[in-house]
């Protein structure tokens, strides 16, 4: 099948690879141009605009985007030039679903398709395959078919469910969720369930750190919770070694597990981060439809706070805190 593909960053590169390696056409665009001139030595088609990729196009067209959130809409602008009716245009970032539907009815009118492609994988995707949350009509879903399996994982080494037959295509890694926005709101989830798993591995491990504060002199003062039993937290742990302990046979196991090991044997300090978690918005978008459901989220709630705090968006609160210490009981901060 042929297909364009607009934005050439980490993951639209290798996405573009895989297809290539499937046996697809692609038809690439980056405002980078050396993006492009790299995948056209890797055997993509080369177009130097938005307008001379639509002309290398066979029509129906179909134009992937692998573009921040940012840069979309206007992207849809450019390309709406150059299509005409039964085309279609694939979002396969992270785009908020709300937008989704807006797009969709724009486009609609034009006679154009919107699908929306909720994508997992990472830099890692080349090899392992990506992950696909599929939201748009039947017709344009089918029709592209071909290269949501090419860049879907397959079947691999998991463990078959059963019961997997029943799931369509679920278990190749790729998945029809429902009308325009499914796809998104599912990554949106996804995305959100993965604020917590990171940040449950992050506070377990950071006990596991801390484990040897019995062995360390504290200060004895009024602003200073003493610690009860020192004895009790003599522990120094081989934090590298017990993460990929966990790996073998734990039901906490995963592929996040199994990156978050190979990051604590290559530098167990972590010395090269710098401890502030950005956040690009899914989880958020998370809690608004949970707020928006009436549906308790507490842990995904939790760990998007903590992103913010890291960030030291917190530092004015814990300021308002220390005054009130201050104001009430005379307290004076503890210095470091």
């Amino acid at each position: 099948m042929q297909i364009g593909m607009i934005g050439l960053g980490r993951m639209g590169a290798n996405m573009v690879r895989r297809l290539i390696k499937g046996g697809h056409t692609v038809v690439v665009f980056d405002v980078n141009a050396k993006a492009v001139t790299d995948l056209a030595a890797e055997g993509a088609v080369a177009s130097s605009s938005v307008a001379d990729l639509c002309a290398k196009l066979t029509g129906p067209r179909h134009v992937w985007l692998m573009l921040p959130v940012a840069f979309v809409d206007g992207t849809i602008a450019s390309l709406l030039q150059h299509l005409a009716k039964d085309d279609c245009i694939i979002d396969g970032g992270n785009s908020y679903y709300i937008d989704d539907i807006r797009r969709a009815g724009e486009l609609a009118v034009k006679g154009l398709h919107y699908v929306d492609v909720g994508t997992s994988g990472g830099v890692w995707g080349l090899e392992r395959g990506y992950c696909q949350m599929i939201g748009g009509d039947k017709i344009a879903v089918t029709r592209l078919d071909s290269i949501f399996k090419t860049l879907a994982p397959g079947l691999g080494d998991a463990l078959r469910n059963p019961e997997a037959a029943k799931l369509a295509t679920a278990e190749l890694g790729y998945l029809h969720c429902g009308p325009v926005g499914a796809g998104h709101f599912v990554k949106m989830v996804h995305n959100g369930i993965e604020y917590g798993l990171m940040a449950a591995y992050a506070e377990g491990l950071n006990i596991l750190e801390h484990a040897d504060i019995g062995k360390h002199a504290y200060e004895k003062d009024a602003e200073t919770t003493p610690l009860r039993n020192p004895e009790h937290y003599q522990y120094e742990f081989d934090l590298a070694a017990i993460t990929e302990l966990w790996r073998r046979g734990s039901v906490v196991g995963s592929w996040l597990l199994d990156l978050t090991a190979q990051a604590m044997a290559k530098d167990p300090s972590l010395a090269q981060f710098g401890g502030k978690v950005s956040d690009s918005g899914e989880g958020r978008w998370t809690l608004a439809a949970a707020n928006d459901e009436g549906v308790p989220a507490p842990v995904l709630a939790a760990a998007l706070f903590g992103r913010f705090q890291s960030r030291g968006n917190a530092d004015f609160m814990n300021k308002v805190m220390s005054a009130q210490r201050f104001a009430f009981g005379g307290h004076l901060e503890k210095k470091d």
